[in-house]
């Protein structure tokens, strides 16, 4: 049986885990966070019958996924910058295939499915060769294979390419706001609303707990300017041609305004095959999250790997047969993130949205 060493604890690593737990395999998790609440997990995600809830079928855990998710989370509405509904559409009408759940409950999940020290949380990864980690501690680890779950700016990836991820041309200011079911449900719903212009938006997102997640999006050249609308006045001022009860998503925030430029890699990036190193998610495809398929991709993509290497006599062959089938699925959907980016902000907005959206309701 193969050594099987997996950078980074997120939920493509925690799932490729898992599976191949499930199928007698056994694999470590190489994680530089402390622990698996180290830092806020981020908001909500939802998850696609084909893919982030087929890994999880695989993984077995679909039960526990059930128990906390929120059907009532597909629901959308599409603003424009005047508060005006553009768009509306029920969880019940979206068709109940893309339940929400919080990525820390998602992440729990996983984590509690998993026998005691096959995360090694605290382990950084320092430097990366074929068949080899090094820890922040010295430690040298061996394997017969080293995956690549360790995010966009992955170290394992230049063993394989020498692709970075390149500015999308956008950025987010992130916010949180307390009181979900106070002033702001009837705005944002029960799931997520978008209020777009051209060249910037807000989106908000209902999350466990009796949170909204915010992100006002900026179209911006320099990923560095961002910084300056961490700023609550200066961000007010770019939405200044906002409806009030927009603003007040930005206006009425709890804590710090946090900064996140978006970046993707190329679209249709792949490598050739170096033996005994592979990578899934962010490492292999990150893209912007206009298509909501970042996680799904990522836990398909870890289902699918665990599967081939429980189906292949050699490592060599299982990676050749898990790389063929996800190149092109992420070509897809990294095409699909960009084309819905440029729609969001695209002048006129939110009107391609809308017709986006609305020509899908009608095919459910």
């Amino acid at each position: 049986m193969p050594a099987i060493a997996i950078a980074g604890g997120g939920l493509g690593g925690l799932t490729l885990a898992r599976v191949l737990h499930a199928r007698g395999i056994a694999a470590a998790v190489y994680e530089l966070e402390a622990t698996p609440g180290a830092r806020d997990q981020g908001g909500t995600l939802d998850l696609h019958e084909e893919s982030g809830l087929r890994a999880l079928a695989e993984a077995g855990l679909l039960a526990e996924f059930r128990a906390c998710a929120r059907e009532e989370g597909e629901a959308l509405r599409i603003l424009d910058r005047h508060g005006v509904v553009r768009f509306e559409e029920t969880a019940e009408a979206s068709g109940g295939t893309r339940p929400e759940i919080d990525r820390g409950a998602l992440k729990r999940i996983l984590v509690e499915s998993l026998p005691g020290g096959v995360v090694r949380w605290g382990a950084k990864v320092t430097a990366v060769s074929p068949g080899r980690l090094t820890l922040g501690t010295g430690e040298v680890v061996e394997a017969d294979l080293v995956v690549g779950a360790d995010g966009a700016w992955s170290k394992v990836r230049p063993l394989l390419s020498d692709a970075v991820p390149v500015y999308s041309g956008l950025s987010f200011v992130e916010a949180r706001l307390s009181d979900a079911d106070g002033r702001f449900a009837a705005l944002v719903g029960p799931g997520s609303m978008f209020a777009l212009d051209a060249g910037k938006g807000l989106i908000a997102q209902r999350t466990g707990g009796g949170w909204i997640r915010v992100y006002a999006a900026v179209e911006t050249g320099d990923p560095g300017a961002v910084a300056e609308l961490s700023d609550r006045d200066r961000l007010l001022d770019a939405f200044a041609d906002f409806a009030p009860e927009l603003r007040a998503l930005i206006a009425d925030h709890d804590g710090v305004l946090v900064p996140r430029p978006i970046h993707a890699l190329p679209v249709g990036h792949r490598w050739a095959r170096v033996p005994g190193v592979t990578l899934l998610g962010d490492a292999a495809h990150v893209m912007s999250p206009f298509a909501g398929e970042g996680a799904n991709l990522a836990m398909l993509d870890a289902a699918e790997l665990a599967l081939a290497l429980a189906d292949h006599d050699d490592v060599e062959s299982a990676l050749s047969a898990y790389e063929a089938a996800m190149f092109p699925r992420a070509e897809a959907a990294a095409r699909e993130s960009a084309d819905n980016l440029e729609a969001c902000f695209a002048p006129g907005a939110p009107a391609a949205m809308v017709e986006q959206m609305t020509r899908l309701s009608a095919d459910h």
